[in-house]
Parts: structure tokens; C-alpha cells; sequence
């Protein structure tokens, strides 16, 4: 660990006697970027075919369908609740404006990827690129609405989730018929240019004044019920060539952010969340998180639920709680749980080189 971070854990130690009280915020916002992992209604106003506003996604959440690929609430939902955030609204949403926006705002949008051709047989989506676009936006109507200095102490204080990379390959490089990537590149070489565009756009929300970013890496997408759907992999394994090659990308993002935070961005924090490994560890020894379901989907068709997701008005699983997939791509909430909590409190394995908790707690 370089002698800056040991300089931010230090502070964190010192000043431990500062705890957010569950329920009470933590930070001033949560702002959110990604795919269908954490989008929270964006692709409800896309001319999409990757939505996720109808029954049965949203069966256990108390708005019913809304937009959340998942039984319930996403990761960042429940990230925001252990940093006593409200989910943020929709960028897209129209009611997404004046105070709606001072906790933050969510950017995500299924499909989307680092590269602008991911996901694009959807249709429309939101790529990092533009949703980057999408935050200078709220960012001039922070303006109008703040001065100069509270904005900046909102901005450098707010936390950024970003969680992006999956549809790089699920909807680009393992789709070899309709994207050129896989024929092009070896895996090495595609996360190469992930990472250079990635690391460009986490660059520019840094100059637009963030300062303190939770980036966590690609889960095992070889043991996803859509993969395991293939028939590659032998019955009780993952597809172990698809998790070999998210690697590269892993490796690569967690030195991105020592990177980053070995002083080429002054004042900034940036935090690497090690989904594939509490991801691994949720599969590997599901009993220990009450799980009892860990291959095939809740909701689903065909094999293991995952040939195709889940349909309109299909009957899911009825014990959700004991199935970590709700359907062909996506955790369920109690999978979702398990992530968040670890991203917040966990260990040096789980968040390098701090916790989100610790992010939170750091005072520029």
C-alpha cells in the first residue's frame, strides 16, 4: 500500500469515532452509474428492448414493477441504505429536477457498457459515455441552484457507484455473430481497451468535481443461469473459459484505481469492489447466506432458467430468499443484500484499499 493510502486509512482510524448511524446520511449523495445491475427505471423511457417495467420483475418491492431488473431492489438500493441514502431518482425520470436531485441521481441504464456498440441489438441505452453526458446536465442545474462553494463541498463529498463491463461481454464479446470484438481481440487486448476508455470517463467526472468513487469489478459471468444455459459447462460448474476471461479486466481495473490513487488525482479516493470474489463466495458456500438455488434463475426458460429471462406475467420461484439468481443475468435481492453489505463493511478482500463505510466517513 503506497504512503497516501496509508495516509487515508490512518485518517479513517482517527476519526472512527465518527459513525454514521443506520438511517442517518452519511454522505450528501449517492450518484449512480452502470447497466441493469443497478438501474432503477432509466430504460422505461428508452425505445428498449431490455426493460424490466413489468410483472413479475418488482414482485417483492413495494412499487411493484419499476424498471429494476431484480424481485425487489438492486445493489445501489441497498448500498444506499447502509449509507442512510434514498435510492436516487431516474435520470430520465421528468420529476428527476429541482430538490429531487440534491441526493443524487441514477444514470444506469440496462444494456449499456464501457464501449458505445454494447448491448446496441437492444436498441436504445445509455452508455458510461453518455451517461457521463447525462451528469453534466444535473450538474448545470446543480449550478442554477447552488453556489459555487456548496456545490463543490456537495460534489466532493457524494459517492459515485459505478458498475459497468458486464454487457462489454455478454452483450458484445461472447456474441462473436453480431460484434467483431471476439474475432478481433484476444482477451488481454479487449480489457486493455476497456479499461483506456474506462479510466477516460472516470477522468472527466473527476475534472467535473467527484471525488470519492466505489468501482467494483465484473462478477463470475461463466456461472450466470444464461451461460450455464449453453450446456458448457459440466453439471455443477461454471463455465470456467468466460470467467478466464474477465480476468484480464478485473486484474487490470484494480490497478487502475492504485493508479489512480498513487497521486495523479489530488483529494480524490477511488475504491475497487472485489465482486467476483464475494460473488465466488456466495457460490461456493451458499448454506452460509441461507441460499439453496445457486444455478439455476427464479424466473426464467429453458435450462437452469436461462435461455431466456423472465417473461411477462410468468410465476416466479416462490422461496426468492433461497435462490441467488432471479433471473437469466440477474442477482436476487437477498444476492444483492450479500453484496452490499460486503461493498460497505467489508474486508481488504472485498474493497481495496478502503470500504465504501470508510469512504463515506473520509472528509475532504
Amino acid at each position: 500500500m503506497n504512503r497516501r493510502i496509508w495516509w487515508f486509512t490512518a485518517v479513517v482510524v482517527v476519526a472512527s469515532w465518527w459513525k454514521g448511524v443506520m438511517g442517518a446520511a452519511q454522505a450528501p449523495a449517492i450518484w449512480v452509474m452502470g447497466d441493469s445491475l443497478v438501474d432503477n427505471g432509466n430504460n422505461n423511457f428508452l425505445r428498449s428492448m431490455a426493460k424490466a417495467n413489468y410483472y413479475p420483475y418488482g414482485i417483492d418491492y413495494y412499487r411493484g414493477p419499476s424498471g429494476r431488473f431484480c424481485n425487489a431492489r438492486t445493489f445501489s438500493d441497498i448500498l444506499g441504505d447502509w449509507l442512510g441514502i434514498p435510492a436516487p431518482p431516474p435520470f430520465l425520470d421528468p420529476t428527476t429536477a429541482g430538490n429531487r436531485i440534491l441526493g443524487g441521481v441514477n444514470y444506469a441504464s440496462a444494456a449499456g457498457g464501457i464501449l458505445d456498440e454494447s448491448g446496441s441489438h437492444y436498441g436504445d441505452r445509455y452508455t458510461l459515455s453518455q451517461q457521463v453526458v447525462n451528469f453534466e446536465t444535473t450538474l448545470g442545474q446543480l449550478r442554477s441552484m447552488m453556489s459555487p462553494g456548496n456545490l463543490t463541498q456537495l460534489l466532493s463529498n457524494s459517492i459515485v457507484v459505478m458498475v459497468f463491463g458486464s454487457n462489454d461481454y455478454i452483450n458484445n464479446y461472447l456474441m462473436p455473430n453480431i460484434y467483431a470484438s471476439r474475432r478481433t481481440y484476444t482477451p488481454e487486448a479487449f480489457a486493455n481497451i476497456l479499461l483506456n476508455r474506462y479510466a477516460l470517463q472516470i477522468h472527466a467526472l473527476y475534472s467535473l468535481g467527484l471525488r470519492k468513487f466505489f468501482i467494483p469489478g465484473i462478477g463470475p459471468l461463466g456461472c450466470i443461469p444464461n451461460q450455464l444455459a449453453t450446456g458448457q459447462a459440466p453439471a455443477g460448474r461454471c463455465v470456467d473459459s468466460v470467467n478466464q476471461m474477465i480476468g484480464p479486466f478485473n486484474e487490470g481495473l484494480k490497478k487502475l484505481i492504485d493508479r489512480f490513487n498513487d497521486g495523479s488525482h489530488p483529494g480524490a479516493i477511488f475504491v475497487y469492489g472485489n465482486t467476483y470474489g464475494v460473488f465466488g463466495d456466495i457460490l461456493n458456500n451458499p448454506a452460509r447466506y441461507g441460499f439453496t438455488v445457486r444455478d439455476t434463475a427464479c424466473c426464467g426458460v429453458g435450462r437452469n432458467q436461462g435461455q431466456m429471462t423472465c417473461l411477462p406475467l410468468q410465476t416466479p420461484c416462490f422461496n426468492r430468499d433461497q435462490y441467488v439468481f432471479w433471473d437469466a443475468f440477474h442477482p436476487t435481492q437477498a444476492a444483492n443484500a450479500v453484496l452490499a453489505q460486503r461493498a460497505y463493511s467489508g474486508s481488504s478482500t472485498d474493497c481495496h484499499p478502503i470500504n465504501v463505510q470508510q469512504l463515506a466517513q473520509f472528509r475532504l
